[in-house]
């Protein structure tokens, strides 16, 4: 299931990796707002408690340039674009680490949405659905699938469950952008399956009735989790039970193939930056990047870097054409991007030397979101094991993967 229209059944697009003229377009735009307003300094006062950037950033990308629409159709007040216009703008979000929910709500929210309309259309349209779904592009506000940060296509439990009524009860921690959201999208287990129901956080509810969202200390404060606990709280409902466990296995599984995405952009900052800085800082009347040492370590994390940029643009684009391979394509790119994001980090930090251990220098900040990633929406070892399921190619202890 995608937004994008599927290939008709035997067919394969040719699947072209290059960006396109709309992309570079579209990267330019993005790349031109937050480097007037997402600046390190910016960045880096979330840690010392300032939270004016992340709303402030979060209305000029979600309003001004309407990316919280970005996956959604056109008749629905969206931009009618694919996973591949949105893996190019978590590639300049992750260049920036920008404190801003694109991921979890204009994709991995919105996309849920967007599947449970497909499945259910008679349930959302009953329940507004598409007039959320309106609402939400139309940006200024943003959502939240309430799932565990870490939770996967092929891990995912839903622990939340529904009164008679419709009013929810249960607890789920370690959400991703719950931190700000105006809706949350909650996964709630039944006896007949999994139902998705939405909940207003600014909904009026009855006394007694509570939805807790309590932040928690986050290694990447730039995306702050949060534990949510509810209490009796209204909700509306917007998938049958049959169908609400594969809507959000699929959402998830298209988050962790643009997550690649952001990957790449942190790597491929991390790669700049240091090369820059090594031409122009000198040691022994030479610049340092001259080393034949440092010379082969940037060759390297140049080779990786490339690499992962071909496996997160596969992901991306299998995802927008609906193609059979979009599941291995998806695990492949976070098994592979994930420790790349991670290794371009920590070359950065070691190559600037001294200051790359500073506070004042971002490098720190792209070695938080890198780790952050790792985690999220699966770690590489699961992806690994899940990529032997789905090839049929199991190793003799999955506890190796």
């Amino acid at each position: 299931m995608s937004p994008a229209t599927p290939s008709p059944a035997g067919t394969r697009q040719d699947l072209s990796l290059l960006y396109t003229d709309v992309e570079d377009s579209l990267r330019a735009s993005v790349r031109d707002l937050l480097t007037a307003r997402c600046t390190p300094a910016r960045v880096i006062a979330t840690y010392d408690g300032d939270h004016d950037l992340a709303p402030e950033l979060w209305r000029s990308l979600s309003v001004d340039l309407g990316l919280a629409g970005l996956l959604v159709p056109q008749d629905r007040g969206g931009a009618g674009a694919t996973a591949r216009e949105a893996a190019v703008v978590l590639e300049e979000l992750g260049r920036f680490v920008a404190p801003v929910p694109f991921l979890t709500s204009a994709v991995v929210a919105t996309t849920a949405l967007l599947y449970a309309d497909d499945l259910d259309a008679d349930d959302l349209a009953s329940g507004g659905g598409d007039e959320t779904l309106s609402r939400l592009a139309a940006g200024g506000c943003a959502a939240a699938l309430v799932v565990p940060f870490s939770a996967s296509a092929t891990s995912f439990r839903a622990t939340v469950r529904a009164d008679e009524d419709g009013t929810l009860r249960g607890r789920v921690t370690s959400v991703a952008g719950a931190v700000g959201a105006d809706l949350l999208v909650v996964p709630v287990a039944t006896d007949a399956g999994v139902e998705l129901r939405t909940v207003d956080v600014h909904r009026a509810a009855p006394a007694g009735a509570e939805v807790g969202i309590q932040p928690v200390i986050s290694l990447d404060m730039t995306r702050q989790l949060a534990d949510i606990d509810f209490t009796g709280a209204l909700s509306t409902q917007v998938t049958a039970a049959e169908s609400g466990d594969a809507v959000v296995r699929d959402a998830l599984d298209l988050g962790a193939a643009l997550l690649a995405s952001e990957q790449l952009g942190v790597a491929q900052w991390c790669l700049d930056q240091t090369v820059a800085y090594l031409r122009k800082r000198r040691q022994f009347g030479r610049p340092v990047g001259g080393f034949q040492a440092v010379k082969h370590r940037l060759a390297d994390l140049y080779v990786l870097v490339e690499s992962a940029r071909a496996a997160a643009r596969y992901a991306a684009v299998t995802a927008a054409e609906d193609d059979p391979d979009r599941g291995v394509a998806a695990s492949i790119a976070q098994a592979y991007c994930s420790e790349v994001a991670v290794k371009a980090a920590e070359e950065c930090v070691q190559l600037h030397g001294g200051i790359g251990m500073t506070w004042e220098h971002p490098a720190h900040l792209y070695l938080k979101r890198a780790k952050a990633d790792q985690l999220a929406f699966g770690t590489a070892g699961a992806h690994r094991q899940r990529l032997g399921d789905l090839v049929d190619l199991r190793g003799a202890d999955a506890r190796t993967c």
